[in-house]
């Protein structure tokens, strides 16, 4: 799939190692990337204003709402621009770039995306070769509507078997990142297989934290389920892609679901994954249920559904990924359930899991969090520790205050 999708934008065969330009779909960054943007735009190039050659976004998600002067003069800077020049805009309160551009209908199958964000191959999920690039190369893309990349090997990873109770997409994700290892697929991109049972959803949180590895895209292919969601969330029609009969990999990893049990990523490292059994009893100052890898429906459906009828015995964060999410769970009153279980839901935002507002760790402090990184310093004080884990890990724990085991909940 990655050599189909290069070759189309590529307007030529390229195959795993080539130098190639290719013509970029989307371009998007955020304001924690797009101030590097402005000062390559303004003041290293000299434009004011400018015609985009291709499709452009900038989300204010990361300090959302501003919470400090800096933010806000970021922010102003990053409405400027966009008012002046034609980009879409998504403001404070429509949530995280990597939730909204899928749901705004802006990546499609067959897409090149380029975004100044490390967590863009999320948009993998819908089928695209969507990579994090550096704001310079996102300026380039912007105003040329191309720009370069070396072909990166396939990686094929086979899903076989099904989900058992208490697995979710976080699960897999991370049993893939502790499989691999961080930075062990540097110049590849991970294509999956035989994804039928995998919701939408779990895909997208599968394929974001493709980065964590290292991978330079993580794409999955166009199925009834994808076709679906095009067809009845965004009313769209959309190109299939599959790989071709004859494709080729630089290696191929069969997945066992069937085998998979609820797993943590302790600290310090992302890779550092293990069954939660051998955490289970870990006391916790703070849970966060939210970010970009699980901050979908989904995930507050499965912590309403734990977390029903129950009291948090620690501080617990909900933060919906986007306007959209957060009002589908207004009206299937998963909202009402999560505060009356006593946590606490904010608007959509990054929040906590880059560290920059809404619950903060204090020094000695121990979150449990739904995000993607776990190393010292991720969600505030360099001394403090986070645990990765899903959803279900994280309202089980919730309810006890120490890491605990979803499945008795479930």
């Amino acid at each position: 799939m990655t050599e189909q999708i290069l070759s189309l934008n590529a307007g030529r065969k390229v195959q795993p190692g080539d130098i190639v330009t290719v013509k970029v779909d989307l371009v998007y960054a955020h304001d924690g990337t797009a101030p590097l943007v402005i000062s390559a735009i303004k003041d290293e190039i000299g434009l004011e204003r400018f015609e985009p050659k291709t499709s452009v976004a900038f989300f204010i998600d990361h300090v959302a709402p501003a919470s400090t002067v800096n933010a806000a003069e970021v922010h102003r800077k990053m409405r400027l621009l966009a008012k002046n020049n034609g980009i879409n805009l998504y403001d404070v309160g429509r949530g995280i770039c990597h939730q909204v551009a899928p749901e705004e209908g802006l990546v499609r199958p067959g897409y090149v995306v380029f975004g100044a964000d490390s967590h863009t191959t999320t948009l993998g999920a819908f089928s695209s070769f969507a990579t994090g690039v550096g704001s310079t190369d996102a300026v380039v893309a912007m105003l040329l509507g191309k720009n370069w990349l070396k072909v990166p090997e396939p990686v094929k990873i086979k899903f076989e078997g099904s989900i058992q109770k208490g697995v979710m997409g976080k699960d897999i994700a991370l049993h893939l990142v502790g499989l691999f290892r961080a930075g062990s697929m540097t110049g590849k991109s991970l294509e999956f297989d035989n994804v039928d049972s995998i919701s939408i959803d779990s895909r997208m949180t599968i394929t974001n934290m493709a980065t964590e590895v290292d991978a330079d895209a993580a794409i999955m292919p166009t199925d009834k389920k994808l076709l679906n969601y095009y067809k009845f969330e965004l009313g769209m029609e959309v190109e299939h892609i599959t790989p071709g009969p004859r494709a080729e990999y630089a290696d191929t990893v069969i997945v066992e679901l069937n085998n998979l049990e609820p797993l943590v990523s302790a600290p310090p490292n992302v890779d550092n994954v293990h069954a939660v059994t051998e955490y289970e009893g870990v006391e916790v100052d703070q849970v966060f249920i939210g970010s970009c890898t699980n901050g979908r429906l989904e995930d507050l459906e499965i912590a309403a559904r734990i977390l029903n009828g129950k009291k948090v015995k620690t501080r617990c964060i909900v933060i919906p990924a986007s306007i959209r999410v957060y009002q589908k769970a207004l009206s299937m009153g998963i909202i009402d359930v999560l505060i009356k279980a006593g946590c606490v839901v904010g608007p959509p935002t990054c929040g906590p899991c880059v560290g920059a507002h809404l619950g903060l760790l204090a020094s000695g402090e121990t979150a449990l969090s739904t995000s993607n990184r776990n190393f010292p310093g991720r969600m505030g004080h360099k001394d403090s520790k986070v645990f990765l884990a899903s959803p279900a890990t994280a309202a089980a724990t919730a309810i006890n205050g120490k890491i605990t085991d979803p499945r008795g909940y479930l």
